[in-house]
């Protein structure tokens, strides 16, 4: 796959400010919008950013799917570093909750949302959904795929699927609750997904390489989303990805270990493929990204 960005011009609106109706919200909760400057019918990706990001984050693969012919909705969820909420903050606790509100707000919402874009209301196929997340986010996302949060006994949380979500992909995904270290234990114990529920088609995407210092496993941890989840799932394995898988979140951002820009391509264009096959629009790409798959080219793709 080309690193090369793709030739198709795309536009960008933001902020675009959608209301939450959540408690717990004490700032906005903002969107922007980026799509294909030309065609209709476009299928439409609700993104949920990792920590600490925002809406501005992300450009690598939001342009690209945009140029592959996706309108894509960007919220900045609270726990932004421009929002200020740290670990000990005694909001942070609560904060899963409130990104998974954001999505919610952003579905409930998208048609006034695109509205504020000129002209792309009457453009984007609001029949075509799919949520896509990296790291946090990938939870995030998965909770409206029909994953659920295990508490302290292991008894699953609420249901928190969305009837507008056909499909998703979930990149660099939270493993089980099982193996977390202690910080993790901590700060973070709604990491405890349960992907035993998570019935939408959807795609996966785990680095090799990736180590997590919230888990006392290796990177086979971030394939939990698709070894315990029903089918119909793929899984993406990129040999050499570390967490940011090249740099997803944007070039020579300092989260980014191994720097490659044919790498986030490659994931870009595998989930874009993966979603115009789920969606029932075009499943010619993704057949290709099979088939490639089985030359041995640094990636591999297995489903079930």
């Amino acid at each position: 796959m080309s690193a090369q960005h793709p030739a198709r011009p795309v536009v960008a609106v933001k902020p675009i400010t959608v209301p939450v109706p959540a408690p717990g919200r004490s700032v906005d909760l903002q969107v922007k919008v980026t799509a294909p400057l030309t065609g209709a019918n476009l299928p439409v990706i609700v993104f949920s950013h990792g920590n600490a990001w925002s809406m501005d984050g992300y450009e690598p693969l939001v342009d690209r799917w945009a140029a592959a012919g996706f309108v894509v909705v960007q919220p900045t969820h609270l726990d932004s570093r421009r929002n200020g909420i740290g670990w000990d903050d005694p909001r942070f606790a609560t904060i899963w909750r409130v990104r998974i509100s954001d999505l919610h707000a952003v579905l409930d919402g998208l048609g006034g949302i695109l509205a504020q874009a000129p002209g792309l209301a009457d453009r984007a196929d609001l029949d075509r959904v799919a949520v896509v997340g990296h790291s946090w986010g990938a939870q995030t996302a998965g909770t409206l795929l029909g994953a659920r949060v295990l508490d302290a006994d292991g008894t699953p949380g609420e249901d928190f699927t969305h009837p507008a979500v056909s499909a998703g992909a979930l990149i660099a995904a939270t493993g089980t609750g099982d193996s977390l270290t202690p910080f993790a234990v901590e700060h973070l114990p709604f990491m405890r997904p349960d992907y035993s529920t998570m019935t939408t088609p959807a795609l996966v995407v785990a680095g090799g390489r990736d180590r997590s210092q919230l888990s006392t496993r290796g990177p086979e941890w971030f394939t939990d989303a698709y070894r315990l989840s029903p089918a119909p799932k793929s899984l993406l394995t990129v040999d050499e990805g570390e967490h940011t898988l090249g740099g997803l979140a944007g070039e020579k951002v300092a989260e980014t270990t191994d720097e490659d820009p044919a790498r986030v391509a490659l994931v870009a264009d595998a989930v874009s493929a993966y979603l115009l096959d789920a969606l029932g629009l075009d499943a010619s790409g993704w057949a290709a990204f099979e088939k490639a798959a089985q030359d041995g080219v640094g990636w591999d793709v297995t489903g079930k």
